[in-house]
Protein backbone atom coordinates (compact mmCIF):
# COMPACT_ATOMS: atom_id res chain seq x y z
CA UNK A 1 0.00 0.00 0.00
CA UNK A 2 2.81 2.27 0.81
CA UNK A 3 3.69 1.87 -2.88
CA UNK A 4 0.54 3.12 -3.94
CA UNK A 5 0.29 5.62 -1.68
CA UNK A 6 3.86 7.34 -2.93
CA UNK A 7 2.22 7.16 -6.68
CA UNK A 8 -1.08 8.81 -5.57
CA UNK A 9 0.78 11.49 -4.38
CA UNK A 10 3.48 11.73 -7.13
CA UNK A 11 1.21 11.63 -9.86
CA UNK A 12 -1.48 13.84 -8.34
CA UNK A 13 0.67 16.05 -6.65
CA UNK A 14 -2.18 16.24 -3.70
CA UNK A 15 -1.86 13.86 -0.34
CA UNK A 16 -2.77 10.66 -0.88
CA UNK A 17 -6.47 9.58 1.81
CA UNK A 18 -6.86 8.02 4.85
CA UNK A 19 -7.32 4.57 3.15
CA UNK A 20 -3.71 4.72 1.35
CA UNK A 21 -2.29 3.69 5.13
CA UNK A 22 -4.38 1.06 5.13
CA UNK A 23 -2.56 -2.99 5.54
CA UNK A 24 -3.64 -4.99 3.10
CA UNK A 25 -5.30 -7.36 5.93
CA UNK A 26 -7.21 -4.36 7.26
CA UNK A 27 -8.47 -4.19 3.80
CA UNK A 28 -10.06 -7.51 3.96
CA UNK A 29 -11.08 -7.58 7.53
CA UNK A 30 -12.96 -4.59 6.84
CA UNK A 31 -16.45 -5.92 4.74
CA UNK A 32 -15.99 -9.45 6.68
CA UNK A 33 -16.41 -7.28 10.05
CA UNK A 34 -19.09 -5.37 8.42
CA UNK A 35 -21.30 -8.42 7.36
CA UNK A 36 -20.84 -9.88 10.80
CA UNK A 37 -21.50 -6.42 12.92
CA UNK A 38 -24.31 -5.98 10.20
CA UNK A 39 -26.16 -9.15 9.45
CA UNK A 40 -25.19 -11.80 12.25
CA UNK A 41 -24.54 -10.13 15.11
CA UNK A 42 -28.23 -7.72 15.15
CA UNK A 43 -30.15 -11.18 14.01
CA UNK A 44 -28.37 -13.54 16.61
CA UNK A 45 -31.52 -14.63 18.82
CA UNK A 46 -29.04 -15.02 22.11
CA UNK A 47 -27.69 -11.76 24.19
CA UNK A 48 -24.63 -13.74 25.17
CA UNK A 49 -23.78 -14.59 21.60
CA UNK A 50 -24.66 -11.07 20.52
CA UNK A 51 -22.23 -9.34 22.58
CA UNK A 52 -19.48 -11.78 22.54
CA UNK A 53 -19.74 -11.20 18.71
CA UNK A 54 -19.16 -7.93 19.34
CA UNK A 55 -16.40 -7.82 21.36
CA UNK A 56 -14.92 -10.26 18.84
CA UNK A 57 -15.44 -7.71 16.14
CA UNK A 58 -13.26 -4.96 18.58
CA UNK A 59 -15.83 -3.57 20.18
CA UNK A 60 -15.56 -2.57 23.92
CA UNK A 61 -18.44 -3.94 25.95
CA UNK A 62 -18.99 -4.25 30.05
CA UNK A 63 -19.49 -7.05 31.82
CA UNK A 64 -23.39 -8.00 32.54
CA UNK A 65 -24.55 -5.75 29.49
CA UNK A 66 -27.70 -6.78 27.37
CA UNK A 67 -27.80 -5.47 23.54
CA UNK A 68 -30.84 -6.01 22.03
CA UNK A 69 -31.48 -7.69 18.59
CA UNK A 70 -31.35 -5.06 15.60
CA UNK A 71 -28.86 -2.90 16.97
CA UNK A 72 -26.49 -0.97 14.78
CA UNK A 73 -23.20 -0.43 16.33
CA UNK A 74 -21.05 2.00 14.14
CA UNK A 75 -19.02 -0.87 12.10
CA UNK A 76 -16.38 1.92 10.96
CA UNK A 77 -15.38 2.87 14.55
CA UNK A 78 -15.42 -0.24 16.42
CA UNK A 79 -12.71 1.23 18.71
CA UNK A 80 -14.47 4.54 19.82
CA UNK A 81 -17.48 2.31 20.85
CA UNK A 82 -17.36 1.80 24.56
CA UNK A 83 -20.03 0.15 26.79
CA UNK A 84 -19.87 0.23 30.47
CA UNK A 85 -20.71 -2.69 32.87
CA UNK A 86 -24.60 -3.79 33.75
CA UNK A 87 -26.21 -1.51 30.34
CA UNK A 88 -28.96 -2.14 29.31
CA UNK A 89 -29.56 -1.42 25.22
CA UNK A 90 -32.90 -2.04 24.01
CA UNK A 91 -33.98 -3.19 20.87
CA UNK A 92 -33.19 -0.71 17.65
CA UNK A 93 -30.79 1.40 18.73
CA UNK A 94 -28.29 2.97 16.45
CA UNK A 95 -24.63 4.35 17.61
CA UNK A 96 -23.63 6.60 15.04
CA UNK A 97 -19.93 8.04 15.99
CA UNK A 98 -19.40 9.59 12.07
CA UNK A 99 -21.69 11.27 9.41
CA UNK A 100 -21.18 12.59 5.80
CA UNK A 101 -18.16 14.97 6.16
CA UNK A 102 -17.82 14.87 9.77
CA UNK A 103 -14.63 14.00 11.81
CA UNK A 104 -14.99 10.07 13.79
CA UNK A 105 -15.98 10.96 17.54
CA UNK A 106 -16.44 8.16 20.55
CA UNK A 107 -19.46 7.41 22.32
CA UNK A 108 -19.20 6.54 25.72
CA UNK A 109 -22.07 4.91 27.76
CA UNK A 110 -21.16 4.21 31.42
CA UNK A 111 -21.80 2.02 33.92
CA UNK A 112 -25.97 1.28 34.82
CA UNK A 113 -27.13 3.15 32.08
CA UNK A 114 -30.64 2.09 30.13
CA UNK A 115 -31.14 3.50 26.63
CA UNK A 116 -34.30 2.84 25.17
CA UNK A 117 -36.22 1.16 22.26
CA UNK A 118 -35.08 2.46 18.69
CA UNK A 119 -32.84 5.51 20.30
CA UNK A 120 -30.09 7.43 18.46
CA UNK A 121 -26.87 7.69 19.75
CA UNK A 122 -24.90 10.26 17.58
CA UNK A 123 -21.43 11.50 18.42
CA UNK A 124 -19.79 13.76 21.21
CA UNK A 125 -21.72 11.98 23.55
CA UNK A 126 -21.16 10.84 27.40
CA UNK A 127 -24.32 8.69 28.25
CA UNK A 128 -24.09 7.98 32.54
CA UNK A 129 -25.43 5.63 34.88
CA UNK A 130 -27.24 5.24 38.11
CA UNK A 131 -30.36 7.28 37.98
CA UNK A 132 -29.73 9.02 34.37
CA UNK A 133 -31.87 7.65 31.95
CA UNK A 134 -31.76 8.52 28.26
CA UNK A 135 -34.51 9.21 26.29
CA UNK A 136 -35.13 9.83 22.53
CA UNK A 137 -37.71 10.57 20.45
CA UNK A 138 -38.77 8.08 18.28
CA UNK A 139 -38.72 7.78 14.37
CA UNK A 140 -41.98 6.92 12.54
Amino acid sequence: MKILKYMYEKYTGKKAPYYYSYSLVTILMKPIRKFVVQVIAPNCPFNNLRVSIYRLCGFKIGKNTFIGMKCYLDDMCYDLIEIGNNVVISYGVYFACHGKNQGHFPIVIEDNAYIGMRAIIITKHKFGGGQKRLLAKMLL
